[in-house]
């Protein structure tokens, strides 16, 4: 991964450059590069081992949970996550607008600016806390009608939503708006690294509960104790990585009205991602009960743990697109956007013949072939297809987010999660019992390919790059799904032939699709390939 990376990025310090007539003193009106090459070095590393950490310790936790508390707590945990992603609408995006607004005192070296943004920040992320708190409140009385069926019968509903909305709560108040210095210096490492090991010792701790207690109430209360130490471990490390950046100052007026604006954009996405997103367990609670959201959340877990190996390369690169943004020309910049895509492209393909070849027959090891948790054939197809369309149009959307074009389509997420949740709805109803989830899967594939995407690409490519350079985007996504398809099939037919089960077979097929796509991959991208070794041994 990093050798790809050192492929596509030029290692430029962290300082102003130095005048051109070779004085010591930097120049006030040139911009502040900061080094893309090595802060993306740090982040894919931090980002990589943390990834096997949200791969690992989480499916050990499911795995516990499946086996020793059963499929019930498994959809209570599904529930709570998504009330409290809709409650978390009340953070409106001020985060996301704040750490973008930071870019351009970022790369002009304007310290007076930042600390003036992050007295702002933390103004705001109080009022959040205390907002999300009170309206998870006012939720209270009609928690039970959003539970389809029974609930474990050693629980309190209302006890234990509690818990959880403390735990949600309590970043906003802790301090999380320290991490947006982190970001916006593109040191997403530092923050990395310390969630990475808080989250280390907290499931080491959840897992010791489990086995010995067997007590839902220490578990959640466990995340909670974490939740504190997290915030204040960032606290510490933003301080003493940029001590000079503090919440004192007044933001301009004119300066807090543009982030208002920028909000109210980024509010309307966000409402749009609940809709497509958490809305979908709600749904699922609400007409098929709890091991139907397990049975959805085991499906969907498969997903987003094999979505973290892309998110390493494309959560690492937002800061830095968002310098690059102020210091080169737009050629440039499109130029370091194709070289990502196809950075991202190799990844999503491969990931997505291996999860053709595995996701069944893993599934069906892992849920020890119960009926319940267990969907036909179709179900990972779909899932496979929903992860490459997602995963696909991620470096467009890090780019967006990073030159902040959120009003050209702030209407997009209502349309498409409008969308969504009408076919949703419609599907659950309407379709035979067995493809009821397919059709909840169906719904978020078909809202993105149809609308969200055709949608947000129209923007980057009218207002930021132009008509030809769309053209030659497209070209390339073209190529690369036709390949997805092909390889996806091949790599399922080769690991199809080898008569094993087990996890043993499932061992044997996992290196046998890993090594198939990967060679395959190798001499489709064999110029990429070799461009990268290149640049690590020009570097060397």
């Amino acid at each position: 991964m990093s050798a790809l990376a050192e492929a596509v990025c030029r290692p430029e310090g962290n300082v102003p450059p130095r005048r051109a007539d070779g004085g010591k003193k930097f120049l006030k009106d040139v911009p502040m590069k900061l080094s893309l090459a090595l802060n993306l070095k740090r982040n894919i590393f931090a980002a990589s081992v943390n990834s096997v950490i949200k791969l690992l310790f989480p499916f050990l936790n499911r795995t516990l949970f499946l086996w020793l508390m059963g499929p019930a707590y498994l959809g209570l945990n599904g529930l709570f996550g998504s009330i409290l992603g809709v409650l978390m609408l009340a953070e409106l995006g001020f985060g996301t607008a704040v750490v973008c607004s930071m870019y351009k005192p970022v790369a002009d070296d304007d310290k007076e600016l930042l600390c003036a943004y992050l007295r702002f920040y933390r103004t705001v992320y109080r009022w959040v806390g205390f907002v999300i708190f009170a309206a998870g409140l006012c939720l209270l009385p009609f928690l039970r009608r959003l539970v389809h069926g029974s609930i474990p019968p050693d629980v309190n509903l209302h006890l234990l939503y509690l818990i959880h909305l403390l735990n949600t709560s309590l970043s906003y108040f802790l301090f999380a708006y320290r991490g947006s210095v982190l970001s916006a210096y593109h040191r997403h490492d530092v923050s990395t690294n310390i969630r990475t090991a808080v989250s280390v010792l907290q499931y080491l701790a959840v897992f010791v509960i489990l086995l010995v207690t067997r007590n839902y109430y220490f578990y959640v209360l466990t995340t909670v104790l974490f939740t504190g130490v997290q915030n204040l471990l960032i606290l510490r490390a933003s301080k003493k990585l940029f001590p000079d950046v503090l919440p004192r100052g007044s933001l301009p007026k004119e300066l807090r009205r543009r982030v208002v604006s920028d909000v109210r954009s980024i509010f309307l996405h966000k409402v749009g991602g609940v809709i497509s997103y958490s809305m979908s367990n709600v749904i699922i609670s609400a007409f098929l009960g709890l091991v139907a959201v397990a049975a959805y959340g085991n499906y969907y877990y498969v997903y987003t743990a094999v979505a973290g190996i892309v998110w390493i390369v494309y959560h690492s690169m937002t800061s830095g697109f968002g310098n690059r943004i102020y210091t080169e020309d737009r050629q440039k910049n499109f130029q370091l956007f194709m070289k990502f895509n196809r950075l991202v492209g190799i990844v999503i393909i491969w990931c997505s013949a291996v999860m053709a070849a595995l996701y069944q027959p893993f599934l069906r090891e892992w849920t020890r072939t119960n009926p319940g948790l267990l969907c036909h054939a179709l179900t990972p197809v779909l899932m496979v297809v929903y992860f490459y369309v997602n995963q696909a149009r991620q470096v467009l959307l890090t780019f967006k987010s990073a030159a902040a074009l959120w009003r050209q389509d702030r209407w997009k997420p209502i349309v498409a999660g409008a969308v969504n949740l009408a076919m949703n709805i419609s599907f659950v109803i309407c379709l035979p019992p067995a493809y009821k989830l397919d059709g909840v899967i169906f719904a978020s594939v078909a809202s993105m390919a149809l609308i969200q995407i055709p949608w947000e690409s129209h923007v980057v490519f009218s207002v930021f790059f132009n008509s030809e350079q769309s053209a030659q985007y497209w070209r390339f996504q073209l190529r690369s799904a036709v390949l997805a398809l092909v390889l996806c099939v091949l790599t399922w037919g080769s690991a199809a032939l080898i008569p094993m089960y087990g996890v043993t077979g499932i061992l044997v097929k996992g290196v046998v699709a890993s090594a198939f796509a990967g060679g395959f991959l190798v001499v489709f991208f064999h110029r990429n390939v070799m461009d990268a070794i290149d640049a690590v041994r020009r570097k060397a």
